[in-house]
């Protein structure tokens, strides 16, 4: 336990030196509005990905409804933020959305994560297009009701709170999370669970309960991603959330790495800045992405980086043992 507090500490104390060298940056003029709205993109697309690989490369279950979960925390933070103005309204909302996003990917859950493969995918897009045909079909702004999602024409005028320092700590607190939860004793059934699960049921792990779990932490991820589009943008329409949506998150997962984190940052980081350098060319970008992941697919099918990840722990315990050889950095 205190080894494990004291490999958080440092992830921390890297996070809050990378905090500080982006505020110098910004403080000198390195950063103009348009170098934050890419780090806000890559902070969301991160906490995104990192739930989204927590479900397919930490669980083994392929989902495509992650778009769906993203709306929830949106449209939850387009109406709590309508009711109750200012910042403990936006909060309250990031809550409100967690709460509904992981009660939904519980009870659709259970039944869903049973199946695998191809007819688990299906059912999952089949979710996320539910939950968006729920708030196309909600009142009205002007109707003042309570489910006021706007119908197709979304929600205007949502506060701006979100700003590259919330993103990067809730980013920050996400990956945390998720990397303990990883490490933790359901982490561990949950990695038992992608690689046999016929094994690890035959050891007694109740597999419903943990890819369930799993499912549940990669739900509520992505509603705090929507939330914080949401405050950010200004703006929602149920467009935002479709299939597409769930796919870009997904090319951010294969691409750099199914099962690794360190390789969701790496894709994150890469996808963004190569769209910043793009975005000229409009829809063309697509064909562009298309055959970066083509030709990953056909070099490094794993990824860029694969299950390999960047670790405190190896790093401190080489250190320790004046580097030894049989001690490897990067390895979960």
């Amino acid at each position: 336990m205190k080894k494990n507090l004291r490999y958080n500490v440092v992830w921390l104390g890297l996070a809050v030196a990378v905090y500080l060298l982006i505020m110098l940056f910004q403080q000198i003029g390195v950063i103009n509005p348009v170098i934050q709205d890419l780090l806000i993109t890559i902070g969301i697309n991160v906490i995104l990905a990192s739930g989204l690989n927590l479900i397919i490369g930490f669980s083994g279950q392929f989902s495509l409804g992650h778009a769906g979960f993203m709306a929830i925390g949106a449209y939850a933070t387009g109406m709590v933020a309508n009711k109750l103005p200012g910042l403990l309204g936006f909060f309250l909302s990031i809550l409100v959305g967690m709460v509904i996003a992981g009660a939904v990917a519980g009870m659709v859950g259970v039944p869903t994560l049973r199946l695998k493969g191809d007819y688990l995918a299906i059912a999952t897009l089949g979710i996320a297009e539910i939950i968006r045909i729920v708030i196309v079909n909600g009142n009205d702004q002007s109707d003042g009701g309570l489910f006021a999602t706007g119908g197709a024409a979304g929600i205007f005028g949502i506060e701006a709170f979100a700003n590259w320092q919330m993103v990067f700590v809730f980013m920050v607190i996400t990956t945390v999370v998720i990397a303990n939860y990883i490490h933790s004793g359901p982490g561990r059934a949950t990695l038992a669970i992608r690689e046999d699960e016929i094994a690890a049921e035959s050891m007694g792990v109740n597999t419903t309960k943990y890819k369930v779990t799993a499912f549940i932490i990669g739900a509520m991820t992505a509603s705090v991603a929507g939330s914080l589009h949401a405050s950010y943008v200004g703006m929602i329409i149920p467009k935002d959330f479709a299939f597409m949506k769930s796919v870009d998150i997904l090319i951010i997962v294969v691409f750099g790495g199914i099962g690794s984190l360190t390789g969701t940052f790496v894709a994150a980081i890469l996808l963004g800045v190569l769209n910043y350098f793009l975005r000229d060319i409009g829809e063309l970008r697509m064909i562009i992405y298309s055959l970066l992941l083509i030709i990953i697919m056909i070099f490094k099918p794993g990824g860029l980086l694969g299950t390999w990840e960047f670790s405190v722990k190896k790093l401190l315990n080489k250190k320790g043992t004046g580097g030894d050889d049989h001690v490897t950095t990067g390895s979960k």
